[in-house]
């Protein structure tokens, strides 16, 4: 899953994206308030990591502004402000969690684990359909059991269809969930995941199918 990091201290966010890196997640990092705006709008999350303290305004306007919106984007606070009071405030504003500073990656990656395994949101440390089991932690996928290699990015692909099994994923989605912001991702970059996935998950034996909805997106099934 995509995460975005909204943190003004460029080391910080670098060791915080590595981090979650390691715990098998991906991360864009802004350093203000218009960047996290501008992100969140442009990009589909699987949750967000804010600073309170951000060179153009107070984090808190963030979250203010995207539960006026009713944008759901998990969001959790990790900032300086540790008082009693701040926790209070940052909950009541929208935050799902708080936590402060100075942390431990473990405490961090475990409680962005709690957020996202509540209902509706996208967390499943095994996630199966047919003969096919995809691992989240370790990121392993196994067909009839036996372990099977994926490239990275058709898994990226594969997590985002099988955590959405049964329902259509939006191109853009998809495309959010490989490249976030990157930058210039080519007209037809997820056609070509997508059909080296499918070609891949044949020659494994996958009893699953991918369905192109022309104009939408994709579904993934079990196959008939």
């Amino acid at each position: 899953m995509r995460l975005l990091i909204v943190e003004d201290n460029a080391e910080l966010s670098r060791l915080v994206a590595a981090g979650l890196a390691a715990a098998g997640y991906e991360s864009d990092i802004v350093g203000s308030a218009a960047e996290a705006r501008e992100a969140v709008s442009s990009v589909s999350y699987a949750a967000m990591i804010l600073d309170l303290g951000l060179p153009d305004g107070d984090g808190l306007s963030v979250l203010r502004e995207l539960r006026r919106q009713m944008e759901p984007l998990p969001v959790l606070v990790l900032t300086a402000r540790g008082g009693l009071q701040d926790r209070v405030t940052g909950l009541r504003s929208g935050a799902d969690d708080y936590l402060a500073k100075p942390f431990a990656m473990e405490e961090l990656v475990a409680r962005l684990e709690a957020i996202l395994r509540r209902p509706g949101q996208l967390l499943g440390r095994s996630l199966r359909l047919a003969n096919l089991v995809y691992d989240t932690e370790s990121r392993q996928i196994f067909v009839d059991d036996q372990p099977r290699i994926i490239s990275a990015r058709e898994t990226s692909v594969l997590e985002i269809l099988l955590r959405r099994q049964g329902r259509v994923v939006p191109k853009k989605n998809v495309e959010d969930h490989i490249f976030g912001l990157e930058g210039e991702v080519a007209s037809n970059a997820v056609e070509v995941y997508v059909s080296r996935l499918r070609k891949q998950l044949t020659e494994h034996g996958a009893k699953v199918v991918i369905h192109t909805i022309r104009g939408v997106g994709y579904l993934m099934a079990e196959e008939k």
